[in-house]
């Protein structure tokens, strides 16, 4: 009996929640029994157990990133949120402002709330195939208005060790291992993205992991696609749920 009214008060919860996030403008993105609305590789994606999965077999490793995407529309400003589980070994990542590439299948060019399995990088904001970290785990930074070619070879010229050559630090939000202890392995996380205007932030478990100011009119954008990704590397399977997106 007591098992009945622990789930019945679960499931009221989450009734509850789903009433509350459409009361403050929240809309859900996957219905959690199709795809539909999306567009990726069935190779990688598919719906299971009421999540969105992407999944890398020993037979289905990948050449480059793969991505699935929604098709609901180009989000500008917004709040974007949902829950995440990772394998150790999986390199997943939330982009959005993005441009999808015409020369590689379901490839997506833009901001990334990257994730990752061993927590190395998640919460960070790292900008797929352009000017790569913007902020780690634990920075505020601002990204200076760029004023060098706008050739795709002078800013892969500005790129080094994988982060961006202009980012500026203007604040901690605490220190990276600090923030990592915060995040579960291989077990569910929330995520929150507020992104107005050209700041950009990134929560794990209610918590600011990254926070970026993007002055670069250049190379950033005000809109753009959104989807997640399964990333080049070793079997590995990510799941999604609950993704609510708030225009």
């Amino acid at each position: 009996m007591l098992a009945v009214v622990s789930t019945a008060s679960i499931e009221t919860a989450c009734v509850a929640q789903k009433k509350k996030d459409k009361k403050d403008g929240f809309v859900q993105i996957f219905d959690g029994k199709t795809l539909k609305g999306w567009d990726g590789d069935p190779t990688y994606w598919r719906v299971e157990d009421g999540n969105l999965v992407g999944e890398i077999t020993p037979t289905t490793l990948l050449k480059t990133n793969s991505f699935i995407i929604w098709r609901g529309g180009e989000p500008g400003d917004f709040e974007f949120k949902g829950e995440f589980k990772i394998t150790q070994a999986g390199n997943s990542g939330i982009n959005y402002r993005s441009d999808q590439l015409t020369d590689v299948p379901f490839a997506l060019r833009g901001y990334q709330a990257d994730i990752d399995g061993q927590n190395r990088y998640t919460g960070q904001n790292y900008e797929e195939r352009k000017r790569t970290t913007l902020a780690y785990r634990g920075q505020k930074t601002v990204i200076p208005a760029y004023t060098g070619e706008k050739t795709p070879e002078a800013i892969r010229a500005n790129v080094k060790r994988n982060a961006w050559g202009d980012l500026t630090v203007v604040g901690s939000l605490g220190s990276s291992d600090s923030l990592k202890t915060l995040i579960k392995s291989e077990d569910w996380n929330t995520f929150h993205l507020v992104v107005k205007g050209n700041r950009l932030q990134h929560y794990i478990n209610g918590v600011l992991m990254s926070d970026v100011t993007d002055e670069d009119t250049v190379n950033g954008k005000s809109k753009g696609l959104l989807g997640v990704q399964v990333h080049v590397g070793p079997p590995m399977k990510v799941q999604y749920r609950n993704l609510m997106l708030k225009q």
